[in-house]
């Protein structure tokens, strides 16, 4: 639900392209396949869907066109679980009840899917910048776990992941370049093997010669994780919607999109919520709402509860990045996805001194990848800059300088030469000045859960939030402690 906008460069002007630019992808991803699902983790009991490459029609399941403009929608507006937000927690969420019980789940947003911060996104689910011991890793590596199950699930039916989910495993490098930052790579290589990753610590020789690309010095190292896979969101948000989509010729699905959410319904007699209100339908939730709003889930919170006797904040905030994607650049070729070790050192400062209280403060760190498409994608910036999603074109010329400092290949090429070939996404990561994403019920209000603040780890941490939460609805034991991520003490 959080705020998306893409631009793409043009020799004459600066055009804001419309979102449809995502959901094209997302249908021209839709491969012929069947997927089935048959753990406990994909489904209690066997789920086949088929659909036909580069059409809208789903042979099998009606000929329902396959896009967010033609949403699933009930006459019923009576569910087990209602979620607001259809970004990639909110529609995991959903797919993990359909596929992992009975309950009937409708998925509300003022928008559609993929328009927010899963859309913007570098699409990485990398482990290399993750801290073992740190309060989201164990919900980290259940998620990690649970995309490499999904991914081999797929390939064991005998389809190819890389068209299902836009899934590489690319390998991740966290690079550092001053002897400071190689003592903290040693010593985060060993951590992340004892955690049970693959990992390697590279000296600058072996760095070259995994990343022949990179500027490489006697002060240069990196920590290689050679097994990390990145994600491309519109084929995951596609695959996803194609799972839940499955469930409405049962009654037990639909989507209520570009339908914002005005109040919440409580009972008179009881005092629990009982539905929301949005701006055109009235949607009852018999066992639970989730609020999955990204960067929107505070300001959302508190309107909803506004005239409430609650009281409750929910301190997430907006944090706008870019990232500029050159569509089929060949003057640079990368062997795995990079980092620079201030993508990481910046977090941490930001988290201990506050940071966030302190206007646009803004950050510009290298991240490197190629997407599925060949297209190159660098990043990335983090500043406070309200809810404005508005393209800042010297950020972009800093995101493009500092790239060259880590490969020279860069520094004698022009962005304005790539004007035609280039875009700029614009994203506001829902970010909690704790680091950590709040996910669970609301106290005094216990059918009335949150799921939001993953910041940058959204794709990360997906599939282990929607699992959390699925058993907190379902009462079930949880396969990660949830503590960390309360709301009481953090919100109230």
């Amino acid at each position: 639900m959080a705020s998306i906008s893409v631009y793409r460069q043009s020799a004459n002007s600066t055009l804001r392209e419309n979102v449809a630019d995502l959901h094209s992808r997302r249908r021209s991803y839709a491969a012929s396949t069947t997927f089935a699902f048959k753990s406990s983790f994909l489904g209690k009991r066997p789920l086949f869907l088929h659909s036909a490459r580069k059409t809208l029609a789903r042979p099998g399941l009606g000929s329902a066109d396959y896009s967010h403009s033609n949403p699933i929608t009930a006459s019923c507006h009576t569910f087990d679980v209602v979620i607001i937000g259809a970004g990639i927690i909110g529609l995991t969420i959903a797919r993990q009840l359909l596929v992992g019980s009975d309950l009937s789940v409708a998925v509300v947003d003022k928008a559609v899917p993929c328009s927010g911060a899963t859309g913007a996104g570098q699409g990485y689910i990398w482990m290399v910048h993750k801290t073992p011991g740190s309060d989201t890793w164990d919900l980290t590596m259940r998620s990690h776990k649970l995309w490499k199950m999904l991914a081999e699930h797929i390939n064991d039916q005998g389809l190819n992941p890389l068209q299902v989910l836009g899934w590489k495993k690319t390998g991740s490098l966290l690079i550092g370049r001053t002897a400071e930052e190689l003592v903290v790579l040693k010593e985060r290589v060993k951590q992340l093997s004892e955690a049970g990753l693959r990992a390697e610590y590279l000296s600058s020789s072996d760095l070259l010669l995994e990343e022949p690309a990179l500027l490489v010095s006697e002060d240069s190292g990196a920590a290689f994780l050679p097994d990390d896979c990145q994600l491309d969101a519109a084929c995951t948000v596609a695959y996803i919607e194609k799972v839940n989509r499955h469930f409405a010729s049962k009654g037990r699905y639909a989507e209520f999109y570009h339908d914002p959410v005005m109040c919440l319904l409580r009972s008179s007699s009881t005092g629990e919520v009982e539905g929301i209100q949005t701006s055109k339908n009235t949607l009852y939730g018999k066992k639970a709402i989730v609020v999955a709003a990204g960067c929107w889930s505070g300001s959302l919170m508190h309107d909803l509860l506004r005239e409430e006797d609650i009281v409750l904040d929910v301190p997430v905030k907006p944090r706008k990045g870019h990232l500029l994607v050159l569509e089929n650049f060949k003057s640079l070729k990368l062997n795995h996805g990079s980092m620079e070790m201030g993508y990481v050192s910046h977090q941490d400062l930001t988290l201990c001194s506050g940071l966030a209280d302190h206007g646009k403060n803004l950050s510009i760190s290298m991240t490197a990848s190629t997407d599925i498409a060949g297209n190159l994608v660098l990043g990335s910036s983090r500043q406070f800059a309200g809810f404005n999603t508005e393209v800042d074109e010297s950020i972009i010329d800093r995101i493009w300088a500092r790239a060259a400092e880590f490969f020279p290949k860069l520094r004698n090429l022009s962005l304005t030469d790539f004007i035609k070939d280039r875009k700029v996404r614009v994203g506001l990561r829902p970010y909690m000045p704790d680091g950590k994403p709040v996910i669970g019920p609301v106290p005094g209000l216990s059918n009335l859960f949150l799921a939001a603040g993953h910041e940058g780890g959204g794709l990360s941490m997906a599939l282990g939030t929607a699992e959390m939460v699925a058993d907190m609805v379902l009462q079930n034991s949880l396969k990660v402690d949830s503590a960390p991520f309360s709301v009481q003490g953090r919100c109230c």
